[in-house]
């Protein structure tokens, strides 16, 4: 059977290796770089960005400690050299990873037909064809909007920023006032509604005045015009370079005429990420749902499996969130309710100099007493990103609080998790 899948980044890539896999004949169309948004412009880029900040943030800890004496400067433009250094090479190992699959990779543009799609005049026939198009930046309608980056362009800088602003709401606008904060940069969030309204309370108030308390955060505030250096609002005129991170639209044009979309151009799909054409699957972003490479990839994996006859359902059920700041945010929703409990974070590898400061992060969980369900947990620790995948699993398999009462930590540790559910436990 003759497999295509259009796009080369999580969810593509992952859905054309398990196709292989299984034994089909698959064929994956990139019109650019494998690897996507999250490789190429995204989480590996702010994973580099982030990786100097930190440094740099530590720096003035051991300073303020006398510890060292350094006055830090930084090249700009050999961190944005460096970034893409390392992302060409990981795109290196990650293609010669899905070409030794088993996986035909072909560059250009793709023309979906039905039966066969068409890249430079080239027919590449299929029984199935999965979309794993993607997204891009949503384009604001304010007037100069040409005169701000987008989060892709911000290795364009040759220099860091002396202010920047930044409109935006979410988990893109908070990593990047972050690590340009740390940079030097004064910098300033714009959000039209509430800042990070997904986070819970007490997890954002964390984030504003320990790990933003140098940034100026102005919500519920729009942004009138865009200049060359600075925007207008109505509470007048705020001067810098400007970063828009306000969304992104699913990447849906290619088959908008094969397959059905919804309101915000995704490409609708059900459980085994069917489409509502027999032979097209969809997954990733360009699908409008968790927009994570993990779920990426879940998802890349569903399609694939459904495409080559084998049954298979998504599981969206307490996917974890992450926030990539100076102390890795992570947090796990259900907006179920339950007793409530946090505590300060532990002292440990990558915290244990913020102790003199008070700022090793903090750890909250949502529980019911009465069955020892979890039913939600947020941490900000150096470690939280990894321990939460864990409690991810734990949630999904139904463990309880009760289950952490033999748990042993590796030690040393900056996990406050199990310190809570243990406490929870002895309650339940």
């Amino acid at each position: 059977m003759n497999i295509v899948v259009i796009g080369g980044g999580s969810a593509g890539r992952t859905a054309a290796i398990e196709a292989a896999a299984i034994g089909e004949n698959v064929t994956l169309i990139e019109m650019d770089k494998i690897g996507g948004k999250c490789l190429n412009t995204g989480c590996m880029v702010v994973c580099g960005l982030n990786d100097v900040a930190r440094f740099i943030k530590d720096a003035q800890i051991f300073n303020q400690n006398g510890i060292i004496s350094t006055n830090l400067k930084i090249d700009f433009e050999k961190v944005s050299e460096g970034i893409i250094n390392t992302t060409n090479k990981i795109r290196e190992v990650i293609t010669s990873e899905t070409e030794k699959a088993g996986v035909n990779i072909v560059y250009g543009n793709a023309e979906v037909k039905e039966g066969f799609v068409l890249v430079d005049d080239k027919k590449y026939p299929y029984d199935k064809l999965i979309i794993a198009t993607g997204s891009y930046a949503f384009i604001p309608h304010i007037k100069g909007v040409e005169y701000a980056k987008l989060y892709k362009n911000v290795l364009d800088y040759k220099e860091i920023p002396e202010k920047l602003i930044i409109i935006g709401s979410g988990t893109i606008a908070t990593e990047f006032a972050g690590i340009f904060s740390a940079l030097g940069s004064k910098v300033h969030i714009l959000s039209r509604g509430s800042f990070l309204k997904k986070v819970d309370p007490d997890i954002k108030d964390y984030i504003v005045k320990k790990l933003l308390k140098e940034v100026e955060i102005h919500q519920n505030l729009s942004v009138n015009e865009i200049y060359s250096d600075g925007v207008l609002t109505k509470l007048g005129r705020i001067e810098g370079d400007v970063l828009l991170a306000v969304g992104m639209v699913p990447n849906s044009e290619i088959v908008k005429d094969l397959v059905e979309t919804g309101a915000n151009s995704e490409i609708i799909v059900n459980k085994m990420m069917e489409t509502s054409h027999p032979n097209i699957y969809a997954a990733g972003d360009v699908v409008g749902s968790i927009g994570t490479t993990p779920v990426a990839r879940m998802e890349g994996v569903v399609a694939a499996r459904n495409a080559c006859g084998i049954s298979a359902q998504v599981d969206y059920r307490y996917i974890p969130s992450s926030i990539s700041l100076y102390y890795d945010v992570s947090y796990i929703n259900t907006d179920e309710k339950g007793v409530e409990g946090y505590i300060p974070g532990s002292a440990g590898p990558g915290a244990f100099w913020n102790v003199l400061n008070r700022e090793t992060g903090i750890t909250k969980a949502v529980v019911d007493i009465e069955n020892g369900g979890i039913k939600g947990v947020s941490s900000i620790s150096p470690s939280a990103r990894t321990i939460l995948a864990y409690i991810s699993k734990f949630m999904r398999d139904n463990k309880k609080i009760y289950d952490f009462e033999d748990f042993i930590e590796s030690h040393p540790s900056t996990d406050s998790v199990y310190k809570l559910m243990r406490y929870f436990s002895k309650y339940e």
